[in-house]
């Protein structure tokens, strides 16, 4: 079972290691091809990318945090992102 990190982010990556989060393997892009039953994916991805996690049997963790309209757009520093309440919360995403 392997834990990846989806971002492209230097603020994310600098967030995840001062929360004491520990992955497997931080990535800038996913490949869904590599998923298995068991893995677990942490990352802000799309809905029906994060569908197609919970299909191949992984779980979806969601870095959410809630951010300012003249903060969209820009690099986040993470005491920034500490600032906006990042978070992971646990997805299970099913399409209908």
């Amino acid at each position: 079972m392997t834990t990846y990190f989806i971002t492209r982010h230097p603020g994310a990556i600098a967030w995840a290691q001062q929360q004491g989060i520990t992955v497997d393997r931080q990535i800038a892009h996913l490949d869904i091809n590599d998923i298995q039953p068991g893995d677990t994916v942490i990352g802000s991805l799309p809905v029906n990318l994060a569908g197609k996690i919970c299909q191949r049997g992984a779980a979806y963790i969601h870095l959410a945090l809630t951010l300012p309209e003249n903060w969209r757009g820009k690099e986040l520093s993470a005491d920034q992102m500490t600032a906006c309440g990042a978070r992971l919360e646990n997805y299970v995403v099913e399409k209908r």
